[in-house]
């Protein structure tokens, strides 16, 4: 069975600081629909101490068993596309994109460089569409008391 994906180009920004420590910042600026194929790099932005850089064919992919994360990300107030980089000598490089609350949690903690971008309206629409088709929340499971121990002497673990 095929998994739903969507094609996205991935725009890096580096602007300069007054930073003593650090003259440049690296960061993922935005992610858009692109159905260009994975290729090299190119400058769209150079001025005044800002540079954007496009770089194409990103895939994100629905999985199944991510739909949690998918649900918490449309259903929360601000949904974002999560940018997995790292820096490769003086570049910032993307290297995958997810919509999962739940596995971008996970690129952080395990220590990488995960940013957020607004998600656009189109991909919104579509991992939406998927969620609402099918996400099915756990049934919340009635616990039962303890009917041999009294009332007042049952504790909560």
């Amino acid at each position: 069975m095929e998994k739903p994906t969507k094609t996205l180009a991935v725009i890096m920004q580096r602007r300069t600081t007054d930073n003593r420590w650090q003259s440049v910042v690296w960061e993922p600026w935005s992610v858009l629909e692109s159905d260009e194929p994975a290729g090299a790099a190119r400058m769209l932005v150079d001025q005044s101490g800002v540079q954007q850089w496009f770089h194409p064919g990103f895939q994100l992919v629905i999985h199944r068993d991510e739909i949690e994360g998918y649900y918490m990300n449309v259903s929360s107030v601000s949904p974002r596309v999560f940018v997995l980089w790292r820096m490769d000598e003086d570049q910032g490089l993307p290297l995958q994109v997810t919509a999962s609350y739940d596995e971008g949690g996970r690129w952080m903690d395990g220590g990488n460089s995960v940013d957020s971008v607004t998600m656009p309206p189109q991909v919104f629409a579509w991992i939406g569409g998927y969620v609402e088709k099918n996400y099915r929340p756990e049934p919340r499971k009635r616990i039962k008391p303890r009917s041999f121990v009294h009332p007042k002497d049952r504790v909560e673990r």
